[in-house]
């Protein structure tokens, strides 16, 4: 299948799926959500793909969700016209990397905020260059409660999700590497290297034992409540669009609020 908004490389076993918006940062439109759920399930019914590395082109691996095209077509969505277009491209799209049978990377550069730091942290694993950065600033920019899957406290401990959300900030790649975010941490121009080396070095073990070994762990997060957690702040998140804080900034124009905050962190 040809996308318009993915690149995708065979490398061996390992397959690297790459977002390819690069003038928009790779902002996250419809159609890339769409084509991102249609590469994966190629690569989850190819018998020779063991492992995917999820990335994206060019300076940015993503910047979140594409807010200009959010607020030309979506902006005046009634409830559940929003809520049905969120829970099946935020939510379920999401979910679907975090269940995907086989195992994943998240090779991230620079931004990863937003639905960016949400698609990245449903991966498995996260390889991220020096340059790379994490940040959930919607409660600062829009006034809704954080993006719609509330992935931060299971990957980065409740204290640190509260002080990323509660003041919009960043935290960098040695710091997400310590607080174990991210599994590595390499030099901008060694990424696609390292990525490429882990995820061949995985998908060398026999493909059927890493699935059972992955949904066991997944499993225990689940019985730690994961899924349940997930699915309550997706309602939470919902209803945080019809709060006076997301109506002002809707009104305001939600594409500016993609630049908003830039110098912030959470350190």
């Amino acid at each position: 299948m040809a996308f318009a908004t993915l690149e995708i490389e065979n490398h061996g076993a390992v397959r690297r799926i790459l977002l390819a918006r690069e003038a928009q940062r790779n902002a996250q439109s419809q159609q890339m959500l769409d084509e991102l759920m249609a590469a994966f399930d190629e690569a989850q019914h190819d018998d020779g793909v063991r492992a995917v590395v999820l990335g994206g082109k060019g300076e940015h691996f993503s910047a979140g969700h594409d807010l200009k095209q959010a607020q030309a077509e979506r902006a005046n969505f009634t409830v559940e016209e929003r809520w049905a277009y969120e829970e099946l491209r935020y939510y379920d799209y999401s979910l679907r990397i975090w269940d995907f049978p086989k195992p994943t990377i998240a090779q991230v550069q620079g931004a990863c905020v937003a639905g960016g730091f949400m698609i990245a942290n449903m991966c498995d694993l996260v390889v991220a260059s020096e340059s790379a950065y994490f940040s959930d600033p919607v409660g600062h920019t829009l006034g809704a409660a954080a993006t719609e899957v509330l992935i931060h406290p299971w990957v980065m401990g409740a204290r640190k999700a509260k002080e990323m959300l509660f003041t919009g900030g960043r935290i960098g790649a040695q710091e997400a590497h310590a607080i174990g975010m991210v599994n590595r941490v390499v030099p901008d121009a060694q990424l696609g290297e390292a990525a490429l080396a882990l995820a061949q070095q995985i998908a060398q073990a026999p493909a059927f034992g890493l699935r059972l070994i992955k949904r066991s762990i997944n499993r225990g997060l689940d019985a730690q409540g994961l899924r349940t957690a997930l699915a309550a702040h997706f309602d939470t998140h919902q209803l945080s669009h019809l709060s006076e804080g997301f109506l002002t900034a809707r009104d305001r124009g939600l594409a500016k609020a993609i630049q908003k905050n830039p110098e912030k962190t959470a350190s």
